[in-house]
C-alpha cells in the first residue's frame, strides 16, 4: 500500500485470491508441502521454514525441501518485503533498565548468532555470519520501507484483504 496506494493493492490482493488453487489452510509448512505435492504452484511463506525443512533430521521433510525453488519478488524494482522481529519496553514495566539491558543484548553479535542459527533468520549485524544453508536460497534486495509503516497501514491491509476473500 505504501508503494503503490489501496486501490492497487487491493486490485493485487483480488487477482491473488482468484488465483489461489485452494484457501489456504495451516501454516507456512503446510503452504510448502503443498507446493511440493503439486496442490499449488506457488506460495508465500517465510524462508526459514524452507530452511528448517532442509535441516530435518527427517528424510520425508528434507524431499519436500528438495522438491521447492525459491525466489524473492521485486528484485528488478524496489525489492522484497522483509518481516522482522521487534521488541519494546512498556510503560508499566517493573524493571525497565533490566528491560533495556536485556533489548541491548539481543542486538549483540552474540544473539544474533544465536538466532541466526537456532532459528534460520538473517541476522540484523552485518558482522554475523549467515547461516549456509541459508546463505545457499541466494542473496536478496530488501524493500528500504521504514517498518513503522507496517503498523500505520496495518488495519487498511486487513481490511482490503477481508475485500479481497483472503481469509
Amino acid at each position: 500500500m505504501a508503494a503503490n496506494g489501496s486501490e492497487q493493492t487491493e486490485a493485487w490482493a483480488r487477482g491473488l485470491v482468484t488465483n489461489f488453487a485452494h484457501p489456504p489452510k495451516g501454516n507456512d509448512t503446510a503452504q510448502i508441502q503443498e507446493v511440493a505435492a503439486g496442490s499449488a504452484d506457488l506460495t508465500v511463506v517465510n524462508s526459514y521454514y524452507v530452511v528448517r525443512l532442509m535441516k530435518s533430521e527427517k528424510a520425508e521433510e528434507r524431499e519436500i525441501a528438495s522438491k521447492v525453488g525459491v525466489f524473492f519478488p521485486n528484485q528488478g524494482d524496489r525489492g522484497t518485503h522483509t518481516n522482522i522481529s521487534g521488541g519494546g519496553v512498556v510503560k508499566t514495566a517493573k524493571n525497565p533498565e533490566a528491560a533495556m539491558q536485556f533489548l541491548e543484548f539481543l542486538a549483540t553479535p552474540e544473539a544474533q548468532a544465536m538466532f541466526a542459527k537456532g532459528n534460520n533468520e538473517y541476522p540484523v549485524v552485518a558482522q554475523v555470519a549467515i547461516d549456509p544453508m541459508l546463505a545457499s536460497l541466494g542473496e536478496f534486495k530488501a524493500d528500504p520501507l521504514d517498518a513503522a509503516i507496517y503498523g500505520q497501514k496495518n488495519a487498511e491491509a486487513l481490511k482490503i484483504m477481508d475485500r479481497a476473500g483472503w481469509t
